[in-house]
């Protein structure tokens, strides 16, 4: 039975999945089965993009939620005729190649976004939905639509049960992100059984109650009612778009079809040649795509080169006629800073009483926000608290939407222009969508909670660090000092989590001066996502005339202030709001005829990227009296503090009461900083002897 050119492309984009996955003995070939007739539509049809320049600005986005079926988009990549190659689809999940297990944006050229973690794709693509928004906002002037993309993307069974898609379909709703489309692979089965045992909702009635668009495909192989349905979901510009459609996971496979074997294993080789009879397709060669539909998919190439070239002389036109926003939106789009966007800096004169380094921060973030258009970003619900609202920025909303009598940061009206932007209590979802956000050059996005709620955020944030994405996180409250609100607010292990997290820098700063270096270094690391981590009570504004200047953080730890002749006879090391503890207790301990040295160590990576020599310099291993205070866990502190060290931190919850007394109670004062550098300064006076043979014997140790 002959094929028609449509069947012959569908087919091709199966057949190379399959194929992959039984070379691998690995994969999952359910999925490219069951979508490759939504994945060849919507690619082949609707999908503005340019092969030949998979980074091209205005190109729609793509995003494969549903990562796991990662052999649908290396399929649809390399037939378009993206720089991967068919031996890279036969190198599929090994070592080194550019087809790893699930799609991984800083490997292979086309793919978007890292995914595979469900639920993190659907959010990544409402972040990058709004970022074409702003800058459609932004840039755009009568005739000279400069940013009008759609961004599209693959959800499936497992994508809608994660709470994180549940957060941010509910704000992209809110948001009316008219130019987000997805299509939902409704297969019925979820890795380990069919979806009756778990997922009985009407997924129609929900999104339509968030306030989607939405419409039922009722056969996943009928092309025209999926294009159809695309058409529907690009006229309808107020909502975003879901597209429901049927479909039968493991298609054409004879015995795996509709069962949750498909899913995640090889069809094996027998049911792979069954499965290319069942679709009329020659057993072998493997990884064999007919003339015809090769020719057809790369069409892609010749009609992505008219449509950027088309762009690219509209976008001349705007240069000279808005120099200004094009010289704006170039350095956007080259992923450039600015000259001098840091040239506003305050310097915050020394002060006893101090601020709270949040309080810092938001000013330093007035200061720099309006030389950086791309800076944009909010808090999830706690703008007041964490005070990083960009004031006189506009608020991100549509423009459409009514509101009431809203007290904040509304200063420059409601509009897709804003650079505020009001996330509510979705901390998961804020930080998945920063990261479709970040996935565009230029765009810096921010977000804001307390600290012990970044345990919300861990599954984004660790996919900032893998993508390289500059995304910047702000966390205040940041120990037990918060007082009050008691140990369920209280971090004490968050610290450690996020210093283990690869690729990703925490900062600590010790004074508002430091918070003016460490916003400096989040800004210029281009290539990693931070953490400011920053205390909601009031710390002393270091007088940098008595002490180091604090662009010392800048190298992650330094000396703040040191012994006569550089030779301490004990290190005392501290982050944040500690700092001023180590230095009030070495004014004591100097009294005692204790030469200290006190040095600050806001970020251990920072210090960590510096040479040996330096970081021998600052901890010379000839000194082994040494002590850390930190107001978290001791995880990892030792490698400071060392073998014969101390670390005075917090390895148990906190409590309820006034942040002082709680402080006091955990041993967080000078005196008891002063007692335990005493008695370590006196044991390196006079050391333990070595127990005899006789005394070791005698413990059984022999």
């Amino acid at each position: 039975m002959k094929q028609s050119l449509d069947e012959l492309c569908v087919n091709s984009i199966r057949t190379l999945s399959i194929d992959a996955v039984q070379k691998a003995n690995s994969g999952h070939p359910g999925l490219p089965l069951d979508a490759a007739p939504m994945g060849y539509i919507l690619w082949t049809e609707f999908l503005k993009h340019n092969p030949s320049n998979p980074a091209w600005y205005d190109r729609d986005r793509f995003v494969l939620s549903a990562g796991h079926g990662s052999m649908l988009l290396y399929s649809l990549l390399y037939l378009t005729g993206y720089p991967l190659s068919l031996a890279d689809i036969k190198q599929f999940r090994q070592w080194g190649s550019k087809t790893p297990g699930h799609p991984e944006s800083e490997l292979t050229p086309g793919v978007e976004t890292t995914t595979g973690p469900l639920g993190q794709g659907f959010a990544n693509g409402v972040g990058m939905a709004m970022a074409e928004a702003y800058l459609a906002a932004r840039y755009n002037r009568p005739n000279f639509k400069i940013i009008d993309h759609y961004t599209y993307g693959i959800v499936s069974d497992g994508d809608l049960m994660e709470g994180v898609a549940s957060e941010a379909a509910s704000l992209a709703a809110h948001l009316q992100l008219g130019k987000l489309i997805y299509l939902y692979d409704n297969n019925h089965i979820s890795l380990s059984s069919a979806t009756q045992l778990t997922f009985t909702e009407n997924v129609g009635a929900r999104f339509t109650a968030y306030g989607w668009h939405t419409q039922i495909v009722n056969d996943g192989n009928d092309l025209q009612a999926i294009a159809k349905a695309i058409e529907n979901a690009k006229r309808e510009m107020n909502r975003p778009s879901i597209i429901i459609i049927r479909t039968h996971i493991g298609y054409g496979s004879p015995h795996k079809q509709d069962t949750f074997e498909a899913h995640g294993s090889p069809l094996g080789e027998a049911e792979v040649k069954l499965t290319k009879q069942q679709l009329n397709w020659p057993e072998k060669p493997a990884f064999y795509v007919p003339d015809a539909a090769l020719k057809h998919f790369r069409q892609a190439r010749i009609a992505g080169k008219k449509v950027e070239q088309k762009w690219n002389a509209l976008l001349k036109k705007y240069a000279r006629k808005y120099p200004q926003a094009f010289h704006e939106l170039e350095q956007l789009m080259k992923n450039e800073l600015p000259k001098g966007w840091d040239e506003n800096m305050p310097e915050f004169p020394a002060d006893e009483k101090g601020l709270a380094t949040r309080e810092a921060s938001g000013k330093i973030m007035q200061s720099f926000s309006p030389n950086l258009p791309g800076f944009i970003g909010g808090s999830a619900d706690l703008n007041p608290s964490t005070k990083t609202e960009l004031i006189n920025l506009g608020n991100f909303e549509n423009p459409r939407t009514k509101i009431g009598d809203v007290q904040g940061s509304l200063d420059g009206g409601w509009n897709y222009a804003g650079r505020n932007i009001f996330y509510g209590v979705r901390e998961h979802a804020m930080g998945s969508i920063s990261n479709g956000l970040a996935t565009f050059n230029g765009i810096i996005p921010f977000t804001a909670t307390f600290l012990i709620f970044s345990d919300y955020m861990r599954p984004p944030m660790r996919l900032a660090a893998l993508m390289k994405l500059q995304v910047i996180y702000v966390f205040t409250h940041d120990s037990i000092a918060l007082g009050e609100d008691g140990p369920t607010h209280q971090p004490v292990e968050q610290l450690a989590g996020l210093r283990a997290i690869p690729n990703f820098t925490v900062i600590r700063p010790a004074d508002a001066n430091e918070t003016v270096v460490a916003w400096q270094v989040a800004i210029e690391s281009r290539h990693r996502p931070v953490a400011l981590i920053l205390t909601r009570q009031k710390v002393p504004t270091l007088d940098r005339r008595k002490y180091a200047k604090a662009s010392g953080l800048r190298r992650g730890a330094y000396i703040l202030a040191d012994a006569k002749g550089g030779k301490p006879d004990i290190i005392l090391i501290a982050s944040g709001s500690e700092v001023s503890l180590i230095v009030e207790a070495r004014k004591k301990l100097e009294q005692k005829k204790i030469a200290v040295r006190v040095v600050s160590m806001p970020s251990w990576e920072l210090f960590e990227a510096q040479s040996k020599q330096y970081r021998d310099s600052v901890l010379p291993s000839a000194v082994k009296a040494r002590i850390s205070v930190e107001a978290g866990a001791s995880q990892g502190w030792q490698r400071y503090a060392g073998d014969e060290g101390v670390t005075i931190s917090v390895d148990k919850f906190g409590a309820s009461a006034p942040g002082e007394e709680v402080m006091k109670k955990y041993g967080f004062t000078v005196d008891h900083v002063c007692k335990e550098a005493m008695r370590l300064f006196k044991s390196t006076l006079t050391p333990t002897p070595l127990p005899s043979q006789k005394a070791l014997r005698k413990r059984g140790a022999f």
